[in-house]
């Protein structure tokens, strides 16, 4: 009973911080607005086309912006207040969902429509995205930061249970404009959140002064730095094939087991519940190293391959549990290292990088996916998926043994703020 308690003391330590407590259940409502929105803009692009390339087109088209200006995104975020950019960006995307829903109530949609909203929720996820990993530390510290952003990266996949499972009951019941609506008024609730919060108890970092090459350095930077250059690299081939789920599984769904919205929601609220067991498992533990990201790309890699040949609906929802929490564990991981080992003046630039990585590779692996799934089969999107991921173990691997010979030679590197790297 005591392990018991002391496990669940430490696994949501970080919510006794009021400012990130208020943060924590104001995004709790949000991101399930957010994923209910998903579900509707998949399922949606899917009844105007029937085609599988042009849900990768709309995937990629959100993503566009964040490749093209993601880095700038990141000087933006370490020059300005985090917290007044999110005031910002959220009424922005809030305002662009209910925009949707009722183009989608009054029958007045059109594809083209969806891909201009695409492109301007991808403008907004450059100006949000990029603030919120480094306001996290602003919340809670460097201590709890671990802690704090597993059970951030927990709590988007258990909305990514809620939001599905509310948005399939919705679209059988009263139709796809609806998701947006209620996502776009879930908006509010953060922005009330974000004004309650207390400045004085938040830790900003140093603003950055406006100079000429910040955006150079940065990326200078990074790549001088093996452990954030390798993590980098290894997002960068798993986010442009493994994490197009938006793509992959409304195929799955529809076209490989014939389930519809209802296949669609299980396949994805599947993926969250697994992945909010990774999220409590990661927020439990205070170690992370690159060893430890290398297998739990590895895992991913080999769960969702095996998501890939499940025969039936069924298994495929178990399988989806098993990459869910493998998905969130790699994240996670990867979101800490960066963190823990980035310059504070870095911040934003080495997490808009992270996000460049991350969801700026879509453009690229949205349509690739979208067209090997259309084509070939959804669940061949899966196995390009998965052999990303376990190829992106192997570069870990290769990394670590460079960065062993290194330190054989000189010794330990260090950060600019002194601690020792983790390595």
């Amino acid at each position: 009973m005591n392990r018991f308690r002391d496990f669940a003391q430490r696994t949501f330590e970080s919510l006794s911080v009021r400012n990130y407590r208020l943060f924590f259940f104001g995004q709790a409502i949000s991101l399930s607005g957010s994923w209910m929105q998903r579900i509707a803009q998949g399922l949606l692009v899917l009844e105007l086309t029937g085609s599988g390339t042009a849900l990768g087109i709309v995937t990629a088209l959100q993503a566009l912006p964040v490749l093209l200006f993601g880095a700038w995104g990141g000087v933006v975020a370490d020059r300005m207040s985090k917290r007044s950019i999110l005031y910002v960006t959220q009424a922005v995307a809030g305002l662009s969902s209910l925009i949707m829903g009722v183009l989608v109530v009054t029958g007045l949609i059109q594809l083209w429509m969806v891909y201009a909203l695409a492109i301007v929720l991808g403008f907004v996820n450059v100006s949000i995205i990029r603030p919120v990993k480094p306001f996290v530390r602003e919340m809670v510290g460097t201590d709890l930061l671990t802690n704090a952003v597993s059970l951030n990266s927990m709590e988007m996949n258990l909305a990514r249970v809620i939001g599905p499972t509310i948005a399939g009951v919705l679209v059988v019941t009263i139709g796809l404009g609806t998701c947006f609506l209620v996502d776009g008024f879930s908006y509010i609730i953060v922005i009330v959140m974000l004004m309650r919060m207390r400045a004085d108890e938040l830790h900003p970092a140093l603003k950055l002064a406006r100079a000429k090459g910040q955006l150079v350095e940065g990326l200078r930077y990074v790549w001088s730095e093996p452990v954030l250059r390798n993590t980098l690299i290894m997002m960068a081939i798993i986010g442009m094939f493994t994490y197009e789920w938006s793509v992959s599984l409304p195929l799955l769904a529809e076209f490989t087991f014939d389930g519809g919205a209802s296949a669609y929601a299980a396949l994805s609220a599947a993926m969250g519940l697994g992945a909010v067991a990774g999220g409590l498992y990661t927020a439990g533990r205070r170690k992370t190293t690159p060893r430890m990201l290398v297998i739990s790309a590895s895992l991913f890699g080999a769960s969702v391959l095996l998501a890939s040949i499940s025969p039936s609906l069924t298994i495929a929802v178990v399988a989806l549990v098993i990459v869910g929490f493998f998905s969130i564990n790699y994240t996670s991981l990867g979101n800490v290292t960066l963190q823990l080992n980035a310059a504070p003046e870095m911040q934003g630039r080495v997490m808009s990088l992270w996000t460049v990585a991350f969801l700026g590779s879509t453009p690229i692996g949205g349509p690739v996916i979208g067209f090997i799934g259309e084509h070939a089969g959804a669940r061949w999107s899966l196995v390009v998926g998965g052999l990303a991921a376990l190829i992106a173990a192997v570069i870990g691997v290769m990394a670590i043994h460079q960065q062993r010979r290194k330190e054989a030679i000189s010794g330990p590197t260090r950060t600019l703020t002194g601690h020792q790297r983790i390595v």
